[in-house]
């Protein structure tokens, strides 16, 4: 029964999110730098910081943490997209709830609201987007400065 349960703990560890997530703590942006085999590259800025983590074939996926290490914004561009279910978290489900008017070809998809904003778009080899949740920007800090 112990091997059960010691299975069980281990398979549910491994479902954690391997991206620091919008709308939680950044520690696990280490772990995200070793997994992707990226170079991670922090930037102070007033009321903020930026973590951001490039590949070698060229993603880029930058984290914007408040002073209390939330992350408050994503942003990320690159030849692929990365899994935004990953990066979301639970603002997800908004993305998969959001209605879907139609769209021109090349279009971004915007979501935008009370609590949670979203734009990407892009096309083959050049995907980019950003995301952010309005209440949790540091005071003073304009929502423009995630991209």
């Amino acid at each position: 029964m112990k091997i059960f349960l010691g299975a069980f703990v281990v398979l549910l560890l491994g479902c954690v999110p391997s991206f620091a997530v919008l709308g939680q703590y950044e520690n696990s942006i280490t772990t995200d730098q070793q997994r992707m085999r990226a170079q991670l590259h922090e930037t102070a800025r007033q009321g903020y910081s930026v973590k951001e983590l490039g590949t070698a074939d060229g993603r880029t996926v930058r984290e914007y943490v408040s002073p209390a290490g939330l992350v408050f914004g994503v942003a990320w561009q690159g030849p692929t997209m990365p899994n935004l279910q990953e990066l979301l978290g639970s603002y997800f489900e908004q993305v998969k709830q959001a209605p879907r008017p139609r769209r021109l070809r090349g279009a971004p998809l915007v979501v935008r609201g009370k609590d949670f904003v979203l734009v990407s778009g892009g096309h083959m080899r050049s995907f980019h987007g950003v995301a952010y949740a309005p209440n949790l920007l540091p005071s003073g800090v304009p929502a423009e400065v995630v991209r």
